[in-house]
């Protein structure tokens, strides 16, 4: 395996985008739910959680950016294989892709549960991840751009529902917010943890790094990007807070969805049909960009074909959706992915920059 790739120029793409693919990989289905967990730590505080994971990201962000430049075009794959060795370089690129893999599964399965809970509750969910696999299958296919392609448009398309917030927002009680700064320190940095998971997925730019064309000007779109997903959480948090008790708030477990059913209008009986089916366009992006991570990472470490891992895998996932039946599974796997991808995501890129730097100090003073 090449420790740094060589990239046709067609498969390329502008730093531009990463600012609608940070956006569409981190505000997926966990920002539905997020704001019960984080206030179910940090009370009102919870926006000072959010600012926190905000920050920390920032700066996990920038460590990556370190690792990634320290290379002239490489991955975490050839990274690791050229820090590590070839075995073990292979091994961690596994974990890496069984956290791609699994994170995947995890939306796809809170996905069906959200269409099975609101819309359709007796449909099967062999049928729902089958159509959801097959649109999956059919843009990954069609290589990197396509993907990014989809996901430049569904963001365009989907945040239209934000500007509903107007009516939880009319019926806020001020008194919700107060008293302030009562939280203790490892009560808000519970709730950071909680946000920091809302907003994974920033990870996956260790597998894009290679196919950025001006690769001089990634900072701001992912400065920028970050920034959009926090500040949709921070404004999700702190409506939910205003809208709801903290009784509701702690019991209600799909809580933009409850805020936003709440929405009227005359011509429309059933308006959260059409908010859980518009949330496709939220969750899609972030199946989509861990579906091409995973089957870069299997063309990377293993050489197989990028097809035959996509057709595999979502026929695997299909299988395996059906199997998970109730919300209690749905809520064992997605904690069980979240202290995976605490230690992937936020503590490995700090273990790793060290001993990348230290490498290349040595091999600059041979």
């Amino acid at each position: 395996m090449d420790i740094n790739m060589k990239v046709n120029q067609a498969l390329r793409f502008r730093a531009f985008y990463l600012f609608f693919i940070m956006g569409g990989i981190q505000i997926g289905v966990g920002v539905i739910g997020g704001p019960k967990y984080i206030f179910t730590h940090a009370r009102q505080d919870s926006w000072i959680s959010v600012l926190i994971a905000y920050a920390a990201i920032l700066i996990i962000l920038w460590v990556m950016l370190l690792i990634l430049k320290s290379y002239d075009n490489a991955d975490i794959f050839g990274i690791q294989a050229d820090i590590f060795g070839q075995w073990i370089g292979k091994l961690l690129g596994t974990v890496y892709i069984l956290h791609f893999a699994l994170t995947l599964f995890v939306v796809l399965v809170t996905y069906i549960d959200l269409i099975q809970l609101f819309i359709f509750p007796h449909l099967n969910a062999w049928l729902i991840s089958f159509l959801l696999l097959s649109l999956v299958v059919y843009c990954v296919a069609g290589g990197l751009r396509s993907v990014i392609g989809v996901v430049f448009l569904f963001f365009l398309l989907s945040h239209w529902l934000w500007l509903l917030m107007y009516k939880p927002i009319s019926l806020i009680d001020a008194s919700h917010y107060q008293p302030v700064l009562q939280a203790s320190m490892i009560d808000l940095l519970k709730g950071s943890r909680e946000s920091a998971f809302t907003l994974a997925g920033f990870e996956i730019l260790f597998v894009l790094y290679p196919f950025i064309q001006n690769k001089k000007h990634v900072w701001r779109p992912l400065w920028l990007g970050i920034t959009w997903s926090a500040g949709i959480l921070l404004f999700s948090v702190a409506v939910a807070i205003g809208y709801f008790s903290p009784i509701q708030l702690e019991t209600i477990e799909w809580t933009v969805l409850a805020m936003l059913q709440n929405v009227e209008l005359p011509f429309i009986a059933r308006f959260d049909f059409i908010i859980v089916a518009e949330w496709m366009m939220i969750a899609l992006p972030t199946i989509l960009l861990y579906m091409w991570a995973t089957t870069q990472g299997m063309k990377r470490l293993y050489n197989v074909p990028k097809r035959v891992t996509l057709y595999s895998l979502a026929l695997i996932m299909a299988v395996l959706s059906g199997f998970i039946d109730s919300h209690g599974q749905v809520m064992m796997l997605t904690n069980f992915a979240n202290d995976m991808a605490f230690w992937i995501i936020f503590v490995y890129p700090l273990v790793l920059l060290p001993i990348v730097k230290f490498k290349k100090w040595r091999q600059n003073r041979k």
